[in-house]
C-alpha cells in the first residue's frame, strides 16, 4: 500500500497543484498557502524525510511511529500534534479501531492514519468543493477530518445498542 496518499497545495481555497515531499519546503516558504498531506502507515524512513521538511518535533515524531498512543493535543512551538482514536464497523459487525495522528503548522497540516481506518480522499474532495472554507486554510482541513472521524462512531453506537 501507498504510504503518501496525498500531498498537495492549496491557496486562496483552490488547490494549486501536487507536490512531491521533497519539494515541500519550498511551498512552505510562501505564507499564502498551505500543504495538506496524507500518509497511511509511513515507514519510519518516510515519517523522518516528513519531519525533515515540516520541521517537526522529535517527540511528535516518536510518537506518530508508535501507533497506540491516548487521544491527546500537544503544543510544540508554533505547531500542534493532535491523536484521535477511530472506530468503525467491519464485515463481521466487530468494531476495528485504528489511530489518526495530526501535526498542524502555520500552514501545514499532516494526517497519519494507523491501523483499520476509513480513507480521507472524500473528505479531502469535499473540503475542496468548498473553496469559501477551505480558504480559512489548514484548520477546516483539520476540523473536516476531525468532524468525519467523528461521525464513523454513529454507526458503531448503532450497532452496539442494536446489541
Amino acid at each position: 500500500m501507498k504510504e503518501i496518499i496525498n500531498c498537495a497545495t492549496y491557496a486562496d481555497g483552490r488547490r494549486i497543484a501536487d507536490v512531491e515531499l521533497p519539494h515541500v519546503h519550498e511551498v512552505l516558504k510562501s505564507n499564502d498557502q498551505f500543504v495538506w498531506i496524507g500518509l497511511h502507515e509511513p515507514s519510519d524512513d518516510i515519517l523522518k524525510r516528513v519531519q525533515s521538511e515540516f520541521g517537526l518535533h522529535d517527540l511528535a515524531v516518536e510518537d506518530a511511529q508508535k501507533a497506540h498512543q491516548r487521544p491527546k493535543i500537544e503544543i510544540y512551538g508554533d505547531s500542534l500534534f493532535i491523536v484521535m482514536r477511530t472506530a468503525q464497523i467491519n464485515k463481521e459487525h466487530h468494531i476495528d479501531f485504528g489511530e489518526t495522528h495530526f501535526f498542524v503548522g502555520p500552514n501545514f497540516i499532516v494526517s497519519v492514519r494507523h491501523g483499520p481506518s476509513v480513507s480521507y480522499a472524500p473528505i479531502r474532495l469535499r473540503c475542496e468543493s468548498m473553496p469559501h472554507l477551505l480558504c480559512k486554510g489548514q484548520g477546516f482541513a483539520l476540523y473536516a477530518v476531525m468532524d468525519f472521524i467523528v461521525d464513523q462512531y454513529f454507526p458503531v453506537v448503532h450497532e452496539l445498542e442494536q446489541e
